[in-house]
C-alpha cells in the first residue's frame, strides 16, 4: 500500500478512535514518520490491512490501527453482529427481544473491550448481560444457553502471548458461529460506517446492560458436579489423590477450586499464577500444551508429592496435566501427558463408565476432528460407538452435536474432542471445556487408583489393545504483510504438485477441502493418506499467521513389544518432519 494511502488510514483512525491512548500511539508514530523508517514500519504494519473478522472472530496485537485490537475495531465488530443479528431476527428486533451475552478473560484491556461491545449492543436495542468480572469461555457458552440469549461474545486470546487478545462470537445455541452466520457477520462487520453506542453507565441504570455472576456461575459449577460417574467413589477416595492446579494468570481458578474443593479433592493452586495477570509474568506462553508453561506447577507438584498436575489456558477452555512418571518415586519426573493422548484416556473412561452404570445410550457417538488421532475411534468403536469426524475447531464439534439432536435419527453426544487440548462431556455448554475436563480428569484418577492402576498404567494397555498411535505437530509462523503470500504459495505448491512420498512412505490418496469433501465443508486444508495408514495434514491457522502439519501415525503391536512399536512410530514421524521442513524453508 502506498504511502499517502497509509497515512490517510491512520489519520482516519485517529478521527475515529475514542481511547486516548490507542489514538496518541498512532499520533506519535505518524508524527515521526518522516523521519524515523521504524515510525514508518510500524505504521505501515497497522495500517496495510484491516484486522481480519475472520469465522471466529477477532485476534490480533494489542494497539492503535485498523489492523491491531483496539476498542474501535472491537466496536466496528460489534456493530456488524448487532446489525446482522437484527437481519437474522427481524420479529424479535423489531419486539426489543433481541439479548446478548459477554464475558472476558485476564488480558489487557479485555474489560474495556467487554465494556465496549455492551455499549453497542445496548445502542442498538439489544439488551445486554455482562459478566462482573472474569469468567471463563465454556462459561460464557453455558450461560448463552441458560439465558436463551442470541448471541455472545467472549473477549479473550485463549494462549496466545502477552501482546495479544482476540473477540469470539457465539451464536444462540452457544456455540461459536459457523456457515451460514459466520459470512453474513463478517459482510455486516465489513459494511459498518457508522456505530451506534450507548454511554456504558446510562444503558446500565436503564436496564439494557445487566450485571451477572453467581446467577450463572452457581448452576455451571453444579452442572459440572452432575456430569460425573462416580460421586460415591470420589466421597469414599477423595483423600487419596492429590492435585496441584495452575490457572497460568487466567480465568480458571474459581471454577477449578470451587468444583474440586466442593468434591472433597484437595487442590493445591500454584500460588504465583493463581491470579488473574494479563502479563503473564512467569510464562512466555500460557498454554497448556507447552511443557514450559506446566514448569512451575510441575516443580510444585514434586514438592507436594501430587498425583496429578493440572493446568488450564487464560479463558479456561483448554485443558492439559502431567502425571508422575512409570516408576518415578515421590518427587520424581513427570510425564506430559498430550491433547491425543488425554481425549483417549477420556473417551475410555466415559464410556467405560456409561457401560458400568447402565447409563449407555442407544446410539452414543463420540465427535473429533480430522486432525485428532485415529486411536480415537479405535476406542469409541471397541464400545460400540460411533465416531464421527469433523473440521478443525470446537465449533465444528458443536455442529455435530446440534445436527444428532435434529437429524431424528436418535444418535446420542457423548463425548468431543481436538488434539489441541480441547475437551466436551457435556451437552449444556458447546464448546470446549477445561473445568469440566478437570473434575472428570480427578475422578477417572481415582477410578485407575482404586484398580490398582496410574493414568499411564492404562493408556499403556489402551496401546497394546489398539496398536501405538504417535502424533507429530509443525508450526511455521509468517509475520508482516508478505506473509499470507508466502503461505498461499507453500499450499499452491502441495496443491499443484502432490508429493508422491512423505518419510519414504507412498501417498496413497490426497484429499482437498478447499471445496469440500467427503461430506466436509470447504476448508484450506490438504490431507495426506499414506500407505501405511498415516495420515498427515496442512492447513493455515485461522487465528495466527502461521501455517500447522499434522501427522498421526499408528505401529501395530500385535505379538511384538510395544517398546518396539513406539521406536517405529517415531522412525516414520522423523522422516516425515524431514520431509515437511525441507518445503517450509525450516
Amino acid at each position: 500500500m502506498e504511502k499517502d494511502a497509509i497515512t490517510e488510514r491512520a489519520k482516519d483512525y485517529i478521527s475515529r478512535e475514542k481511547d486516548p491512548d490507542f489514538r496518541a500511539a498512532v499520533e506519535k508514530l505518524l508524527a515521526g514518520a518522516q523521519e524515523n523508517p521504524d515510525n514508518w514500519k510500524e505504521l505501515e504494519d497497522r495500517f496495510y490491512r484491516d484486522l481480519e473478522f475472520g469465522t471466529g472472530g477477532l485476534r490480533g496485537v494489542i494497539g492503535g490501527g485498523y489492523n491491531r485490537m483496539n476498542t474501535l475495531v472491537v466496536k466496528s465488530a460489534t456493530q456488524g453482529l448487532a446489525a446482522y443479528l437484527k437481519k437474522a431476527f427481524p420479529e424479535k428486533a423489531a419486539a426489543g427481544k433481541l439479548s446478548a451475552v459477554i464475558a472476558y478473560d485476564s488480558r489487557h484491556y479485555s474489560d474495556e473491550f467487554a465494556k465496549g461491545a455492551a455499549s453497542v449492543f445496548a445502542g442498538n436495542g439489544i439488551t445486554t448481560y455482562l459478566f462482573s468480572a472474569l469468567r471463563p469461555t465454556p462459561e460464557l457458552s453455558y450461560a448463552i444457553r441458560k439465558l436463551g440469549a442470541d448471541t455472545g461474545i467472549v473477549v479473550t486470546a485463549s494462549h496466545n502471548p502477552p501482546r495479544y487478545n482476540g473477540y469470539k462470537a457465539y451464536w444462540n445455541d452457544g456455540s461459536q458461529v459457523i456457515p451460514p452466520h459466520d459470512t453474513g457477520i463478517i459482510d455486516e462487520v465489513n459494511k459498518v460506517k457508522t456505530i451506534n453506542e450507548e454511554d456504558f453507565d446510562a444503558a446500565k441504570s436503564k436496564g439494557r446492560i445487566k450485571i451477572i455472576d453467581k446467577e450463572i456461575d452457581e448452576p455451571y459449577q453444579a452442572m459440572v458436579k452432575s456430569r460425573l460417574f462416580r460421586p460415591e467413589l470420589i466421597k469414599a477416595k477423595a483423600s487419596e489423590v492429590k492435585i496441584v492446579y495452575t490457572p497460568l494468570h487466567g480465568t480458571g481458578a474459581m471454577h477449578v477450586e470451587k468444583v474440586l474443593g466442593d468434591l472433597g479433592l484437595k487442590v493445591i493452586t500454584v500460588p504465583e499464577q493463581r491470579d488473574g495477570n494479563g502479563d503473564f509474568p512467569t510464562v512466555s506462553f500460557p498454554n497448556p500444551e507447552e511443557a514450559a508453561a506446566l514448569e512451575m506447577a510441575v516443580n510444585l507438584g514434586k514438592k507436594e508429592g501430587a498425583d496429578v498436575v493440572m493446568a488450564t489456558d487464560p479463558d479456561a477452555d483448554r485443558f492439559g496435566i502431567a502425571v508422575p512418571s512409570r516408576g518415578a518415586a515421590k518427587g520424581g519426573e513427570y510425564t506430559l501427558v498430550t491433547g491425543n493422548q488425554m481425549g483417549v484416556l477420556l473417551a475410555d473412561y466415559i464410556f467405560l463408565s456409561l457401560e458400568e452404570t447402565g447409563r449407555t445410550p442407544p446410539k452414543p457417538v463420540m465427535v473429533n476432528t480430522i486432525v485428532t488421532t485415529g486411536m480415537q475411534k479405535r476406542v469409541a468403536e471397541s464400545y460400540g460407538a460411533e465416531c464421527i469426524e469433523c473440521l478443525t475447531g470446537f465449533k465444528w464439534i458443536a455442529g455435530v452435536m446440534r445436527q444428532c439432536e435434529i437429524d431424528g435419527k436418535g444418535k446420542s453426544f457423548v463425548f468431543g474432542t481436538e488434539e489441541s487440548y480441547g475437551y466436551l462431556v457435556e451437552n449444556e455448554v458447546r464448546d470446549k471445556d477445561g473445568v469440566s475436563a478437570a473434575a472428570l480428569t480427578a475422578e477417572m484418577t481415582l477410578y485407575w487408583r482404586s484398580q490398582g492402576k496410574g493414568l499411564l498404567d492404562r493408556l499403556d494397555e489402551l496401546y497394546v489393545q489398539n496398536g501405538y498411535w504417535q502424533e507429530l505437530g509443525i508450526s511455521k509462523y509468517f509475520q508482516g504483510p508478505e506473509g499470507p503470500a508466502i503461505m498461499n504459495g507453500i499450499m499452491e505448491k502441495y496443491r499443484s504438485n502432490p508429493p508422491a512420498t512423505l518419510g519414504g512412505i507412498a501417498v496413497k490418496k490426497v484429499r482437498d477441502l478447499a471445496n469440500g469433501a467427503d461430506g466436509l465443508p470447504p476448508s484450506d486444508v490438504l490431507q495426506f493418506f499414506l500407505a501405511d495408514g498415516t495420515v498427515v495434514s496442512a492447513r493455515p491457522s485461522g487465528t495466527e499467521p502461521k501455517i500447522k502439519f499434522y501427522a498421526t501415525c499408528c505401529a501395530e503391536t500385535g505379538s511384538g513389544s510395544l517398546e518396539n512399536a513406539k521406536a517405529e512410530a517415531g522412525r516414520k514421524l522423523e522422516a516425515i518432519k524431514k520431509d515437511i521442513r525441507a518445503v517450509i524453508g525450516d
